[in-house]
Order: C-alpha cells, then structure tokens, then sequence
C-alpha cells in the first residue's frame, strides 16, 4: 500500500520538481503526491483526504503559515499524521518554534532533492512504527478485557456466598482465591454430597495464567461431577485422576486435597495428591498437620492407586486448608513466610470465627509481604465443625 504525502507550499514550481523527482515512486504508486498553496488549503485536503501520513510544509505562506497549520494539526490529535518543515536554511529561528510545536524533521531550501527523499523515507518508517505500535496496543487492550472477562468467570465458578449453607449448624465454612495474575490455577470448593456428607476441596495447577486457569475449570468440573456421585475419597480422586490426565496438555497436573467430612460424627475421609498438609486448630489453640496420604498430583500418572485416611474432628476443631502461595509468600528479599509462621498464626486463632482465621492469615501474609509482588496465587479454606 502506498503513502500519501501532502506538500504545502506557495511556491508553483515547487510541484513540478516534485514529480519529476519522485516519478518512478508515483509510477508504482509507492506515493501519491497531493498540493497545497496554503494552510487553510492544506486543512481541507486533509478533510478530504484521510489517508494523508505526511505532510511537507513551508512557514511563510499567505492565508495561513506552517506554523499555524502546526497548530491546527496538533488539535487533531493524529498520532500516525508527521510533518515535515520545508524552509530556508535563514529561517532557523521558525524551523526551531516549527520542532518545538510537534515537526517530525525539516530540510531547508533550496532543497537538496536527496536529503529530502531520505528524510521522506525516515519519516515515513516512524510512522510504519507508530502503526505497528497502535495496532499491537489495541490488541493488548482487547486481550486485557477478555482478561478480564475470564477473571470474572473464574471467579464466578468458586463459591462466594458465605455462610453458604446458613440453615446448617453443624459446620461453619469460608474460603477466599487471590490470584497472582489475572487469572489463577489455585481453585477451592465444597458442596453437600448428601444431609451428612460435605465435601472439601482445594487444589493447585502447575503453571500460570490462562492455560492454568483452564485447566484449573477443566479440573474442578471433573472433580466435583465425580464426588457428586458419592464415591469414597480414594475411588472418587482415583476416578477423577484418569479423567484429568486424559485432558493433560504438556504434561500439566494438579495438586489436590479432597476430604469428605460426615456431618454428624465429625470422622474426615481424605485423600492427599501431592498437595501441601492441612492443619487442624482445636479449640484450646493446638496446631496438628494433617498426615499425607502418599498420593501424587492428579494428571501425572493414570491408573494411578489412591489411599485414603481418616481423622476425627472434635465439636470446636477446624480444618484450615491452603495452597503453597500462602506458605511461600515472599518478601521483597525473597524470603518465604513458611509453614512454621503459618502455624503460629493459626495458634493464635482459637476460639475464632472461620472467616477471622482466614483474614487473620491473609493479614499476616500482607503484612510479611509488605512491598514485594504477589508471586503466587493465594487460596484459602477453612471449616469448623461444631457436631449435632
């Protein structure tokens, strides 16, 4: 595609210099060479020339001078419009108020025909440059509000309604996700397998932004559908593994804690897939960790054979679950908040709500961090059961 030029000048001849000069690049319609005698001229051709990309223009002119004409340029606001000052060497003083109000370049007259044609094709790759850049920031802009939009849908997905299931008494739930990137691969979730059976889960896909989100919907539907058929724990993540490394792409996988908690004996049905331990918060301010289960994270081996355990809560226990964004929460030397300070908050958590714990955790973790970028998506859970 060519360019459009547009030359302002008073002087006559000026235009048939031009086109001898440039007739091999007007003969391939490189460029297209439009005239002006003034800038009241030059507005109009604009008006009605939208494809224009560059602009040679004198000062001194009747009607309208270049420096006006600048002016006026400047009020179009016209990022991908350059100008070029033509002007005698004399005239120093006007090409210098002609730079300071927005001229790309100038060349000074009499012209030297060469130095224009390279300052033609300078200003004309500025401006391809410019072109490039707006056309790469629009597609930034729109790949930020699907983004965004993705974002709002993941966020939709988890539960957020808290108490979710506020008819019950038996147990008290909260949760909260915080992504390091727009979008996460941590997710959490928990529903009602039957009157008696709440099931819990948390989970961390390898990777980042939008191939672990996906993966992180992918993973969390298959899940859920699965334990909703009420499986014990070790045949429901047994099940929901084979699914998961089905759909794996580049060999992407998902730790992952999925415990069933019988409502009315307080007994934890749990399998552990290569995800960080729980802790349990009694009420006296005890802090246990859960024991693994030696699974492996789901995706990486089908066919794989989960084991289960068990545990009992007591009437005032919580299980507090997280992924490793928590624990390796880094400050601005990079040290990490570990387990151990983990721990310590949660001992100083007795006798608190389930949604205290949790923002007495997510404080800790603001305060450890202070200035540093979250490096890591920042998922939370924690139950309390309350028995009959």
């Amino acid at each position: 595609m060519g360019y459009s030029i547009l030359v302002v000048d008073d002087e006559l001849d000026l235009e048939l210099l031009i086109t001898q000069k440039f007739r091999r690049q007007i003969r391939t319609k490189e460029f297209e060479f439009l005239f002006a005698h003034n800038g009241l001229e030059a507005l109009k051709c604009l008006d009605d020339n939208c494809d224009i990309t560059l602009i040679l223009s004198d000062i001194n002119m009747p009607e309208m001078d270049g420096l006006t004409l600048l002016s006026k340029l400047i009020e179009r606001n016209n990022p991908l419009l350059e100008t070029v000052i033509v002007s005698a060497y004399g005239d120093m003083d006007n090409i210098r108020t002609a730079m300071n109000r927005g001229a790309f370049d100038f060349v000074t007259k009499p012209i030297d025909f060469n130095d224009l044609d390279i300052t033609i094709n300078k200003t004309l790759e500025q401006i391809d440059k410019l072109k490039t850049a707006l056309v790469e920031h629009d597609q930034l802009v729109s790949i930020q509000q699907d983004l965004n939009i993705a974002r709002t849908i993941q966020q939709s997905i988890l539960p957020k309604v808290f108490p979710p299931f506020p008819e019950r008494k038996d147990f008290d739930i909260f949760a909260s996700m915080n992504a390091a990137k727009d979008v996460g691969g941590d997710f959490y979730d928990f529903f009602l397998i039957d009157d008696d059976r709440l099931g819990l889960v948390i989970a961390d896909v390898s990777g980042k932004g939008i191939s672990a989100a996906l993966f992180m919907a992918v993973s969390r539907t298959m899940l859920k559908s699965t334990a909703l058929k009420g499986m014990q724990a070790s045949q429901c993540v047994s099940y929901a593994n084979n699914l998961i490394s089905e759909e794996s792409v580049d060999c992407m996988f998902v730790t992952t804690f999925y415990g069933i908690l019988n409502t009315k004996t307080g007994e934890l049905d749990y399998v552990n897939a290569g995800h960080n331990p729980p802790f349990i918060v009694s009420e006296d301010g005890a802090v246990k960790k859960v024991e693994m289960t030696g699974g492996v994270a789901l995706g990486v081996i089908e066919n794989f054979e989960f084991k289960s355990k068990q545990i009992m809560l007591n009437p005032g226990d919580s299980l507090f679950l997280y992924t490793d964004g928590v624990t390796e929460a880094m400050d601005i030397n990079s040290n990490q908040l570990t387990e151990k300070r983990l721990e310590d908050t949660l001992a100083k958590c007795r006798n608190t709500s389930v949604e205290e714990t949790c923002h007495k955790v997510t404080d800790e973790i603001d305060r450890f961090v202070a200035d540093a970028e979250q490096s890591d998506d920042i998922t939370i859970l924690s139950v309390k059961y309350n028995g009959q």
